[in-house]
């Protein structure tokens, strides 16, 4: 049987793949923080995960774990090595846990990669609270134009919406009644909004936050509606069409990209650009591409 995790800093999905892939069994867990979680830490939510899956009985009477795919940010394997930096903490909670199984770490861009090209060659991308991309060779990933995160890129992510609009709402450049509605639902006051993003633990999180109540908006407000679009356009002008989109397929895995598709879909049309998959988590896509040799 085959394991497969897929971790971010808030949540993280498990997903038990029975050999031939034709039955699975998904749990999600709180995410884990592998440079500042401790071994107990990372115990508990592997015996919560182990638990749940080992109450279901198809799982229960599965054949031993022979593989685990473990997927993060960051998560980067230097040659040679089987454990990247930062994983040295998860890698002994696993070994205790799956003493005889081949343990895999990798990022969370090559899992969007697996998942919408499989093992063929494309171009995959991460729209979510932040974006990525990268050129996939239907083995690894031999081209990435950086992020550059919510400050210097994200381009297309839902933080730098939020980022675009707030920087609009605090020089007064947000139309009515766009911005007594956005004053009304949050707290948005000058030191309250600095302080959040100087100096909270999660300001990416915190603009983020932001975009679904902007997406509400979409089509009542031409402010909004060019906002979002210009966000998406630049996402495909500074970074997809730095790849030969001639020549490959485009997937994208992410809810931001997911939840709001159909925009994307309608900016991208005028450049020639068809998304053969558009996901809102990897999961459906590894569990395609590890499940052949479950």
């Amino acid at each position: 049987m085959i394991l497969i995790i897929e971790s971010g800093a808030t949540k993280a999905d498990w997903c038990a793949v029975q050999p031939g892939g034709k039955a699975r069994e998904d749990v999600r867990t709180a995410g884990m923080n592998l440079a500042t979680m401790t071994v107990e830490s990372l115990q508990k939510i592997l015996t919560q995960a182990l638990t749940t899956l080992r109450g279901d009985s198809s799982v229960a009477s599965a054949t031993p774990v022979t593989q685990v795919h473990f997927y993060a940010a960051g998560l980067l394997t230097r040659e040679g090595e089987r454990v990247p930096d930062g994983a040295e903490t998860l890698d002994r909670v696993l070994r205790m846990a799956f003493p005889f199984a081949e343990i895999e770490y990798a990022s969370d861009l090559l899992a969007a990669a697996r998942a919408v090209c499989g093992h063929a060659p494309g171009i995959a991308a991460i729209l979510g609270t932040g974006s990525n991309s990268c050129l996939y060779d239907g083995k690894q990933i031999v081209r990435n134009v950086r992020s550059g995160g919510f400050i210097l890129g994200d381009e297309g992510g839902g933080a730098r919406l939020g980022r675009l609009f707030v920087a609009d709402f605090l020089k007064g450049l947000v139309p009515e009644p766009v911005a007594s509605q956005f004053a009304a639902a949050f707290p948005v006051d000058y030191m309250t909004v600095v302080q959040n993003v100087y100096r909270g633990p999660s300001p990416s999180g915190y603009l983020g936050a932001f975009a679904p109540w902007i997406m509400e908006r979409y089509d009542a407000s031409p402010y909004v509606k060019e906002l979002v679009d210009g966000n998406f356009r630049d996402f495909i002008e500074r970074v997809l069409k730095q790849y030969d989109l001639a020549a490959l397929p485009v997937g994208v895995v992410g809810g931001f990209g997911y939840a709001h598709r159909q925009v994307l879909q309608e900016v991208a049309r005028p450049y020639g650009i068809r998304f053969q998959t558009i996901l809102a988590t990897p999961m459906d896509g590894l569990v395609a591409y590890h499940g052949e040799n479950a």
